[in-house]
């Protein structure tokens, strides 16, 4: 897989190449700010793009903005951002990138810590890059606190909501049966549950993308209402 990395640490930038190289990936450019970012994926033509959040020179949201203009230009192209830390406001306005025209767009969001399970970051990379969704379950703890809004998420029980976070995460039945103690015909009961409770049905399509993605969006909302609510307050 052809990979482009902007990363501005160059132990970490250095450590990923060789990481995906070793898997078998071939990294066509590796950058450590934005300058010169688009260009480089028209030349290069990736097939996924990973993202520090915070980049030069302010260290701010360079990474972010510099992926959302990414997925604006190339809807279809992965994306994996990488944080030091869970930053609630960034990763919503990532993902509600995911509910425009970009939808379907893969998408992923993870902690810089995972890179040190070089296996499970591997899978994520994978996953990111066959087109799921893949959110570190940090981030997707933190932003299911904010979470009230939609009401069809009210219907479901809590086991039903954590299988939906890791549905969300971009894992398999039988990785929601190993991570939860269950069988996976109990998942699969649970899953058929949202499904119904979402009011998905069958002509639906891929219900399963559907039902991440009303999550997800869920958190978004949740996130920026809060956000707006938070600023009320200082008012």
């Amino acid at each position: 897989m052809r990979i482009l990395i902007c990363e501005d640490s160059v132990l970490l930038r250095e450590g990923l190449v060789r990481l995906l190289e070793d898997a078998g990936d071939e990294v066509v450019a590796a950058l450590a700010d934005t300058d010169g970012l688009l260009d480089a994926v028209v030349e290069t033509e990736p097939e996924l793009c990973i993202l520090d959040v915070r980049l030069p020179p302010t260290f701010t949201d360079e990474g972010i903005r510099a992926a959302l203009e990414i997925r604006a230009a190339y809807p279809s192209l992965p994306l994996l951002v990488l944080s030091q830390y869970v930053e609630e406001r960034y990763a919503s306005e990532l993902i509600a990138s995911q509910s425009g025209q970009a939808r379907g767009g893969a998408l992923g969001y993870l902690l810089k810590d995972r890179v040190t399970d070089v296996a499970e970051f591997i899978d994520s990379v994978r996953s990111i890059a066959a087109g799921s969704t893949v959110l570190d379950p940090e981030v997707v703890a933190q932003l299911l606190t904010r979470r009230n809004h939609d009401e069809r998420m009210q219907r479901l029980t809590e086991r039903e909501r954590t299988v939906l976070a890791l549905i969300a995460e971009g894992r398999s039945n039988s990785a929601i049966a190993t991570t939860l103690f269950l069988s996976e015909a109990s998942v699969e009961k649970h899953i058929t549950a949202i499904f119904q409770k979402l009011g998905l049905e069958r002509e639906d399509g891929n219900r399963r993308v559907l039902a991440a993605l009303a999550h997800i969006e869920n958190i978004g909302t949740a996130v920026t209402d809060a956000g707006n609510d938070d600023q009320g307050g200082r008012r």
